[in-house]
């Protein structure tokens, strides 16, 4: 399950977050964002219990995507223990995020 967080709730969802964080920066408008929403939604169904993912839409949410530096979109960023540990930017395949999940 995919949890959508903003501005007002990023900390709580994600920097407070007992389970390690994958955060899809994303907007509406982005067609590589598109591409890469329905991964993201499988590898949530597929890694319950073991990593939380929330998407963030960067046209709502200005405060944390300026925060991050978010420059390009879709980007992926991966937290443990509130703090930011690896990054994907770009669409990327599905194998390429699981990697990087495999390692948090």
């Amino acid at each position: 399950m995919v949890v959508f967080v903003n501005d007002k709730t990023f900390a709580d969802e994600v920097l407070k977050s007992e389970l390690p964080v994958l955060v899809d920066f994303y907007a509406d408008w982005c067609g590589p964002c598109r591409m890469v929403s329905p991964v993201v939604d499988q590898l949530s169904d597929e890694y319950v219990g073991k990593v939380k993912f929330c998407k963030i839409n960067v046209d709502e949410s200005p405060e944390t995507a300026q925060a991050y530096r978010i420059m390009s979109i879709p980007a992926l960023y991966f937290f443990k223990n509130g703090k930011q540990v690896d990054q994907i930017i770009g669409a990327v395949p599905k194998p390429a995020i699981a990697a990087k999940l495999a390692a948090l």
